[in-house]
């Protein structure tokens, strides 16, 4: 839901937390930042108060009453590609992944600072907002790939990407044949890198696959170059 305040449009947060202190907190700075904010602290009141809303992104903690984080966020994608950043206390690499695969686009472990969750949450809105320069579009094979509409076919289905999915795909996309490490695909979608959160990109890799190759176990678009990274197969 975007709400307009003067000539200014207004994205709307959803907020999953059920800690009373931190989803003060959090609530606190993304309204300063300028941000609507809806808070909840449950999972069946997060599934209500985003289709009731139909906010523009979420914050999903992973620990939750009612039902956890990665029900919630399988339940949403399964509805929504509404951009979804994890919020929570695990520090495991396997929950991190988890929650990728699931199709959420960033994840932010506790402690943090509350700057660097509004920094992540306008960082995944622009890549929602798609903006892509210059215009262009892409055929190899039976995909197609439109980085101005940011739109993705194979053949004459169309596939729902992610935010970051498509942002994964459109940046091989804009060099088809290059290699890239799984570092700087994570710059690429987070504006840094860090390394011992490279491997989320398989994640995401994992995920697209599933949406865009005939085979996923076989991929002939999305390459693995072993001991390096990723790249887009160039066009025949």
């Amino acid at each position: 839901m975007i709400l307009v305040r003067g000539a200014e449009a207004v994205k709307t947060i959803l907020l999953v937390e059920d800690e009373p202190r931190m989803r003060q907190v959090v609530r606190a700075y993304l309204e300063q930042a300028g941000f609507q904010v809806i808070a909840v602290g449950d999972g069946p009141s997060a599934l209500h108060a985003f289709r009731r809303e139909q906010p523009d992104l979420i914050v999903l903690d992973l620990m939750l009453p009612g039902m956890d984080g990665f029900e919630i966020c399988r339940t949403i994608r399964r509805e929504s590609g509404v951009p979804i950043i994890i919020l929570t206390a695990r520090v495991e690499e396997e929950d991190r992944v988890v929650g990728l695969e699931l199709g959420a686009d960033d994840y932010i472990t506790k402690p943090f600072s509350p700057r660097e969750l509004v920094a992540r949450v306008r960082a995944v809105l622009r890549r929602a907002q798609g903006e892509v320069s210059p215009p262009a579009v892409i055929r190899i094979g039976d995909l197609t790939i439109d980085l101005e509409r940011r739109e993705v076919r194979v053949g004459e289905r169309e596939v729902h990407l992610t935010p970051t999915e498509f942002e994964l795909l459109a940046t091989m996309a804009r060099h088809p044949g290059r290699v890239f490490t799984r570092l700087q695909l994570l710059e690429r979608i987070q504006g840094v890198a860090y390394e011992g959160y490279e491997r989320t990109i398989d994640a995401h890799i994992k995920n697209l696959r599933q949406k865009i190759e005939p085979d996923p176990k076989n991929p002939q678009y999305v390459l693995t170059v072993y001991g390096v990274g990723y790249k887009l197969r160039a066009a025949d």
